[in-house]
């Protein structure tokens, strides 16, 4: 190899290897450093479990305990496929924090492939799941038991942030809480999130247990929790908006993606961010150059963005 190609980077050789490997490869690496054969290797190259790249200058929220870029990943699409286990490795080596799942998500295969990916969460790496989305399942027991599987599926001992997928027709929003809370008590839940709530509904959630977040539907195509927006803010509530891709802002956003170089979707996740300093979306992704164009937006100043929410 040095005949050949002198002294390379540890760089140069791990970018040339599948993520599975670059944790024994990284120690390797540190070898060959020490017989003068390869450079140093940056901290943002090291063997998984070592600190991993955190975007510079980029904006960042304080996310049940952990301070995440204000641009997550949405897994609904997830699946445990080899390609896609090693995206979610991928996603946090450019950068992810936040990591949004569900115990629903592609019948369970979402989470198992985050639980492969991550191999037990790294502390600086935020992982969200949600569990009672049907009529039904907002029952203690049925709650209970997805949260069981949900630790099992992530290969955790405790869940950073789970929320309340639905307020369920059938059970009282406090008992569906309730059950969440008995595993705060015990240590297996950190944080506790509701999702697609309104104001009166967060109200009465916080009289049961601290609400670290807020995950409704919200775009360009969909403002109608603008009240619970403010309220967040006020609260000092994170809120999350799923399928913040979607909506077509006409010509203002088309416009305004030409000024400023970029993709018609970094201006919606954008333009999300301009809306409040709590807002976090998680747009989804299976693919590296759509996940760095979604947190490229973190860096874009719309200015006066009026003219692109119409």
């Amino acid at each position: 190899m040095r005949s050949r190609l002198g002294r390379l980077t540890a760089v140069a050789v791990l970018d040339e290897l599948e993520t599975p490997w670059r944790a024994h490869a990284a120690h390797v690496a540190h070898e060959l450093v020490a017989r003068g054969q390869l450079l140093e290797v940056p901290a943002e190259r090291r063997a998984h479990g070592e600190p991993r790249p955190r975007p510079e200058g980029v904006n960042t929220l304080r996310l049940a305990g952990v301070e995440v870029p204000r641009i997550g990943l949405g897994t609904n699409r997830l699946t445990t496929a080899r390609e896609h286990v090693r995206f979610v490795r991928d996603a946090v080596a450019e950068g992810v924090r936040h990591v949004d799942t569900a115990h629903l998500y592609t019948r369970g295969e979402s989470e198992r492939a985050i639980g492969e990916a991550l191999d037990g969460v790294p502390e600086d790496v935020l992982v969200a799941t949600k569990g009672g989305y049907s009529a039904g399942q907002g029952r203690p027991e049925v709650i209970a038991a997805q949260i069981e599987q949900s630790l099992r599926s992530l290969r955790i001992e405790t869940i950073g942030l789970y929320y309340l997928h639905r307020v369920d027709p059938e059970t009282p929003l406090e008992e569906s809480l309730g059950a969440i809370k008995a595993f705060v008590d015990r240590g297996a839940i950190r944080h506790v999130g509701v999702s697609e709530v309104n104001v009166e509904q967060i109200e009465r959630a916080r009289r049961v247990v601290d609400v670290a977040a807020v995950q409704n539907r919200f775009n360009l195509a969909d403002r109608g929790h603008d009240d619970v927006i403010d309220l967040c803010e006020r609260e000092g509530i994170a809120f999350v908006p799923y399928y913040p891709l979607r909506g077509d802002g006409g010509p203002g956003l088309t416009a305004a993606a030409r000024r400023h170089g970029v993709s018609e979707n970094a201006v919606k996740l954008a333009w999300l961010l301009r809306r409040s300093p709590v807002v976090l979306p998680i747009p989804g992704t299976l693919s590296v150059a759509h996940l760095r164009e979604n947190l490229g937006a973190l860096g874009l100043d719309l200015g006066d963005a009026d003219g692109i929410a119409v």
